[in-house]
Parts: C-alpha cells; structure tokens; sequence
C-alpha cells in the first residue's frame, strides 16, 4: 500500500477542483468512492456519514479495499455480484451484510455506480453508497413495522410513542422531517449484535429512493467541481467505444470460435455488439470497426420482416433463447436468408452479461432442409461462448 499512498493523494487533485472535498464534506450520505486504476482498487475519499456508520477513522479507511468491511456471515454470491458488476463496469444495487470496526452485523443497500471520463469513457472512479435497513417488514394493520418504528404506507418513519398516529392527512412536512431523523438516531443507537444475519433483510421502496437520490447528489457535485480542471466525468459513458470493452483473455477465447456469431452487451444503451467473430465479418462483409458499438439492426433491410423483428425483441426482453429464419443485408447491399438462433450468456454469478446471436447463411427458404445442422452448429458455437465467458468471469472474481 505505501508504494500507492502517492497515487491515492493524488487521485482527487488529478480530477476535481481542490474544493470537491469540502463540498462532499457537507453531504450526510455514507458514501466511499474507489479508484479502479490504483492497484487495489482502494478507497480515495469516505464520507463523514460513512465513517460514522462503520465506525473508522478516515485513516482507517483510504486506501483500503471495500472488502475490509465484509464478515464472515457476508454472502459469497452478493460480493461475487458486486465483483462482477465493477468488471463490467456497470450500476447495481444489493442488499449486503457488512460489519462496523466493533465487529456488530448490519444489513445494508449498497448502491455502486461507474463514473466516466467524458473524454474517453473510461471509468475513473466507481461511488458506492450505503443505505442501512433498519430491518424485516412485518405487518401491522394498515402500519409496517421495522424493528419496532411505525411507517406509513408513503414510506416515512414515525414511533408510535412519539407521534401518536401516522395518518399522511395530518402527517407535516416537519413531522416526517423530524420521523426521518429519528429514524437514523435509532439506527446509530441500537444494539444490533442479535440481528439476523442468516436471513437477508428486504430494503424498503423508501431505502432504494435513498440511495438513487444520493448517488444523483453526489454526481452532481463531482461533474461540477470537475469542470474547473478540464477533465470532466459523467455519470454514463459519453465517448462508448465497443473496441476494448471486452478483457483481453475473454476476446482470445472468443477467437478461437470459428463460426460467424456477435456478442452484444444488453446492460448498455440500444444492446450494441461489443464482439463480432471473424466469421461474422466474411459473412456479412463489414470491416470490425464498422460493426462494434451498433446493434444489430443495422442487418435488417427494406424487406425483413417486422413480425420476425417482434419475436427477436420479445425473446430478448424475455431473457429467452429463440431461433428464427430472417432476411438479412450485406455491406454490398445483397440479402441473405440468416438461421438466426439467439441466446443468453450468463457469467459465473449466473447473472445475465450478453447475448450471443449466431447466423448461418441458409438461402434455402424451405426451413425443414438441413435443418439439425444448422442446431447442431448453434449450440455449439453458444457452448462455446458460455464457457469462455464463464472462465473470464471466475478469472477476474479470482483477481480481485
């Protein structure tokens, strides 16, 4: 870590105004924010609010690794998800058991998102907020209970002792200010070492509001105070280029498959193909920059058929795999009947990370010839791309 404390000093002064320390200073939220290009991945700035939850000093915390707060009753799929998310550089939300300096248990919603270079779309840092739950849901009337506080069914906080009744008609402004602040007093006063940490705690819709509206904060504070210095981040990549968004092992494996197929990325904006084989680009007679970043659409011409079209995007929104017989277009502007079989590629998490679209040219527009062929060589080449995905995603959980 020492031969790091330079980088980690740094990390701030490099892409925001010296002033964006006390800005995020005077925000309540717990909140860290990492630095990915740093080995390690180390934590460059916590929160006031996220010290005081855990219980470290400032000290304690830069320049560490965010697993420092997880348990042993911490779930292995839920860090595994987190990994997985911060290798694709992607938003998530998860409710996850960590633990304060003193060692007591507590549930929480934690809310990472990327932050990109808008010059490049890199990412620079990843921001991970920390919403505690206060606890289970149980019934109570028309009442929810959470570890004994009353909340109206809107979602505020109220202890029946002090408030009496929460009807929303007589419930002010100052009341659920003052129901909310009771709230995160009696989180930071009690005794939590007898939680439940065997079974997951469900974070409320109210919880999940939170953690959106703090990251939108926070964002917002970090894009102003970047502009001083000219190197200005964003909250989504401005500068998407599909070349490079794959890790180098899984586009070796990925060169083996001999048989033209695409990966497209269904976590970013329109699904663009961030793979495409070297099959696919004799097929098709596109050169590979003209075919990263786009989505597949762009096969479809003046005579393919919407039905077809309908079917491809139910399936996909349906996270099913589907086969279809669809017109399609070369560069050159000549068609061809595309036995398309699309599928879901899921990494070692089992979460869904991209769809593989395999194409046979089969200008033949009787479907019942060569047809187990045709099968045969789809579930090969999806096979095939499942594994390699799979071994990049354990790879990269192994690495981190």
């Amino acid at each position: 870590m020492e031969s790091n404390l330079g980088l980690i000093e740094q990390s701030f002064p490099l892409r925001y105004s010296v002033w964006v320390r006390e800005a995020l200073d005077e925000l309540d939220d717990s909140f860290v924010i990492t630095d990915p290009c740093i080995s390690g991945h180390p934590i460059v700035y916590a929160s006031s609010g996220f010290l005081k939850t855990f219980g470290y000093s400032k000290d304690e915390v830069i320049g560490k690794n965010g697993r420092m707060f997880q348990g042993p009753k911490t779930n292995r799929r839920s860090v595994m998800e987190i990994r997985e998310a911060v290798r694709e550089e992607k938003a998530i939300q998860i409710t996850i058991l960590n633990y304060r300096k003193d060692g007591t248990p507590f549930w929480m919603l934690f809310h990472m998102c990327p932050i990109y270079s808008k010059e490049d779309g890199k990412v620079v840092n990843f921001l991970g907020v920390q919403v505690p739950i206060l606890g289970k849901l149980r019934r109570a009337g028309s009442e929810v209970v959470r570890n004994g506080l009353n909340f109206c069914e809107d979602g505020n906080k109220f202890p029946e002792t002090m408030f009496g009744c929460c009807r929303r008609e007589v419930a002010s402004d100052t009341v659920m200010e003052l129901g909310r602040g009771f709230a995160l007093d009696y989180l930071s006063s009690s005794d939590d070492r007898e939680i439940e940490a065997d079974e997951p705690y469900e974070a409320s819709e109210l919880e999940k509001r939170k953690a959106t509206a703090a990251v939108n904060n926070i964002l917002s504070v970090l894009i102003h105070y970047s502009q001083t210095t000219g190197r200005l981040v964003s909250g989504k990549r401005c500068c998407l280029s599909a070349t490079g968004l794959l890790s180098a092992s899984l586009n070796i494996s990925l060169g083996r498959i001999k048989q033209s197929f695409v990966l497209t990325d269904p976590h970013l904006p329109d699904m663009p193909i961030v793979y495409a084989s070297d099959g696919f680009l004799r097929l098709t007679g596109y050169a590979r920059d003209e075919v990263l970043g786009r989505n597949c659409r762009f096969l479809s011409g003046l005579n393919t058929d919407p039905v077809t079209q309908f079917q491809i995007k139910q399936c996909i929104q349906a996270v099913q795999p589907c086969t279809v017989h669809i017109l399609n277009y070369r560069k050159d502007k000549s068609s061809f009947w595309n036995f398309l079989h699309i599928s879901p590629v899921r990494n070692a998490t089992g979460k869904v990370a991209y769809f593989v679209g395999v194409q046979i040219n089969n200008n033949c527009s009787n479907e019942e010839e060569g047809e187990l062929r045709p099968e045969m060589q789809h579930l090969s080449v999806v096979g095939a791309v499942k594994v390699a995905v799979r071994s990049s995603s354990m790879m990269s959980a192994s690495s981190s």
